[in-house]
């Protein structure tokens, strides 16, 4: 069983992405390439919380493109933290986003 729970990426939520990832077994990092620098915070928490994440760049029609190495490096990645292409309007691009997730979870954590 899969439970998927969402929380703003804004740090003003802190207290309610706490909450969330109270016992959590992983996170999906949505990441904007326009607005890179605000999902900062959220990949630190993550990883003070040692919590494994996928992050899940966000494509849409006027967001820049990147090559995968120029993101990772920007957003200082680990090279074993999944850094995957979507579209969180589509619900099969946002399964794929989930399945990268439980992959990576059950391969390096099961």
């Amino acid at each position: 069983m899969l439970y998927l729970f969402g929380a703003p990426g804004q740090e003003r939520f802190r207290a309610l992405w706490e909450d969330l990832a109270h016992q959590a077994l992983g996170a999906v990092v949505l990441v904007d390439t326009l607005r890179l620098q605000d999902s900062f915070w959220v990949m630190s928490a993550v990883e003070e919380r040692r919590l494994p994440y996928v992050v899940a760049v966000n494509s849409f029609p006027r967001s820049p493109r990147y090559p995968d190495g120029q993101l990772r490096q920007a957003l200082d990645l680990d090279p074993a933290t999944p850094l995957v292409s979507c579209d969180a309007r589509d619900p099969t691009s946002c399964l794929n986003v989930l399945i990268a997730l439980v992959d990576h979870l059950l391969t390096h954590y099961a």
